[in-house]
């Protein structure tokens, strides 16, 4: 039987079929570190490997330092990035550079990797081409805001660690108000699905969070609002058993020690005969005011 989505085996596929996993990221590097909420690139990789084959491009709309691309690259497929942040966007860069350039003996020819300094409300501006997998993970609201969130007080002993994303208005992580940082996100993922061809997946990792006594369902709302114009196809359950656990509440209230994350997946209707063609992408407008990095390895294996 011919296998449409990856180049995995039949062992393969079937394990990564188990809605739920543990995976426990192992120690970040200093640049990565830098980042307030970087997701590790050993999760993206069984996640590009199993919704994608070689040669296939991978866009993160919110690539932060680069954990995605990397992945990607590092498994053989070209990667697109939009990030806001300046500072993270070079870092990513300079990731998949190193990541492109450790292939060289062995490596696809061709694999390209590029990071958009941009808004990711920008996408249909941005001159894409139709992407393969989507995979990405949004700012948890404004919590990294808080002053207890989980981490936050080892990153405020350490001078050199961000507390969040950046102070930029256009930040989704600096929207207070949760109906309204949840009506943006959604229309970015609006603009994403874009962008995909018919077919491919998307997987959005997230959580739901919790503030003031009060528990903001951000995963269901996601796949409830972004089923609106993708189908959602399952979750797969990712648990981490390696944290320490909090008193929460002892002795007065239920709170539960949130470790696990929900990776959302999705998919883009694929075209049928007789079915309406999905809504494509608009038509782009001039790019101008965007700041583009690429790194492309050719022919000969260079960079």
């Amino acid at each position: 039987m011919r296998n449409r989505i990856n180049d995995l085996s039949p062992r393969d596929w079937l394990l990564f079929q188990k809605s739920w996993f543990i995976h426990n990221p192992p120690p970040r590097g200093k640049s990565v570190l830098l980042h307030p909420a970087k997701f590790p690139e050993s999760l993206c990789r069984e996640f590009i490997e199993f919704f994608t084959k070689q040669g296939q491009t991978v866009l993160d709309p919110m690539a932060g330092t680069g954990s995605a691309l990397v992945a990607a690259v590092g498994c053989g497929r070209c990667a697109i990035g939009v990030e806001l942040n300046p500072k993270y966007a070079a870092i990513a860069q300079e990731r998949i550079a190193a990541e492109l350039g450790s292939r060289l003996p062995l490596g696809p020819k061709g694999l390209v990797g590029r990071v958009i300094q941009a808004d990711a409300r920008d996408l249909p501006e941005l001159n894409i081409e139709a992407v393969d997998y989507v995979l990405t993970s949004p700012p948890y609201w404004d919590m990294l805001r808080r002053r207890g969130f989980e981490t936050q007080k080892k990153r405020r002993e350490a001078a050199d660690l961000d507390m969040y994303y950046s102070d930029d208005q256009a930040d989704l992580g600096n929207v207070d108000d949760y109906e309204e940082f949840l009506a943006q996100l959604v229309e970015i993922y609006r603009r994403v699905a874009e962008i995909m061809r018919p077919g491919a997946y998307a997987t959005i990792i997230v959580k739901n969070v919790k503030k003031g006594g009060t528990v903001y369902p951000l995963a269901w709302d996601l796949g409830r609002l972004v089923g609106d114009f993708l189908d959602l196809k399952d979750e797969k359950i990712w648990c981490q058993d390696n944290q320490r656990l909090a008193p929460f509440g002892m002795g007065n209230a239920w709170v539960s020690n949130t470790m696990h994350h929900y990776c959302l997946n999705f998919r883009k209707p694929p075209l049928r005969p007789g079915r309406p063609r999905p809504s494509g992408r608009r038509k782009p407008a001039s790019a101008a005011g965007q700041e583009e990095t690429y790194v492309q390895q050719d022919s000969t294996g260079s960079v």
